[in-house]
């Protein structure tokens, strides 16, 4: 017998990208809000971590130098502990107190700049079981596989929807996306906040989420108009087969009201 869905609170951090240099205390904020909101759920949509010294984008160039590995992992590391410390808090508050516990499933999925550490061992075989994710302070999450999406309720959670004839991301907005999946999703790596929500023929309704990003630096590449996305995080309120009620929340309220 299929057990029945039981209607969820999912709390979604988009992109990161956490990176030695940049401040870090809105990870803080992130955490002590999603203690405070206590969802059922907790999904890292990918790119928490930045990996600069892998990029292929600036390398050869000025911009480059200076980059280590040993710092990237370190700062995501140290980022990843900003994070968890105040839903650790919580969770032992609760049990010292005697308090109905609170444990979260906690999902993360990769995203383009960690899959980056994993192509390290992929192009140097010598690498192989120096370099990888075990190198990463993800022991509190489940972790899932680059562009496999997970499903939640009937709610696909993916760091960007692919494209199956070129392997590369699907283009479009949110409600071109849901469309041609034809499958509730929520997604990160595009740098904006886009939306989408569709009735279906066999009742109920389907919704695309592209939830942006959740940092405050600013990354060069994007230039002055690209570092002007929305920059939050996104909650999801009674997710059931397939649908739930979004609302997003800005990061600088949570470091405004939260850290």
């Amino acid at each position: 017998m299929i057990k029945p869905q039981k209607p969820l609170k999912i709390a979604v951090i988009s992109d990161c990208q956490v990176k030695d240099g940049v401040d870090l205390t809105y990870l803080t904020a992130i955490g002590n809000y999603i203690a405070s909101k206590k969802p059922d759920c907790v999904v890292n949509i990918g790119d928490f971590y930045d990996f600069p010294s892998l990029s292929s984008y600036d390398k050869g160039k000025l911009s480059f130098e200076g980059r280590r590995l040993k710092q990237d992992i370190e700062a995501g590391n140290k980022g990843m502990d900003l994070l968890l410390a105040p839903i650790k808090k919580e969770q032992e508050r609760l049990r010292i107190n005697k308090k109905k516990r609170w444990n979260p499933r906690m999902v993360f999925v990769t995203g383009n700049h960690e899959a980056r550490l994993a192509r390290v061992a992929k192009d140097s075989p010598e690498m192989e079981g120096f370099v990888g994710y075990h190198l990463l302070n993800l022991s509190d999450w489940e972790v899932h596989d680059f562009l496999k999406p997970v499903d939640v309720n009937g709610v696909w959670f993916t760091h960007y929807l692919q494209n199956p004839h070129t392997g590369k991301p699907l283009g479009g907005n949110a409600l071109n996306q849901l469309k041609t999946v034809g499958q509730s999703f929520v997604c990160g790596h595009k740098q904006v906040l886009d939306i989408a929500i569709r009735p279906v023929l066999s009742g109920g309704l389907q919704i695309g989420i592209i939830c942006g990003a959740a940092y405050l630096h600013k990354e060069e590449y994007l230039g002055y108009t690209g570092n002007n996305h929305f920059r939050g995080i996104t909650m999801l309120h009674n997710v059931i087969d397939g649908f739930g009620n979004p609302s997003f929340v800005d990061t600088q309220y949570l470091v405004d009201n939260y850290t």
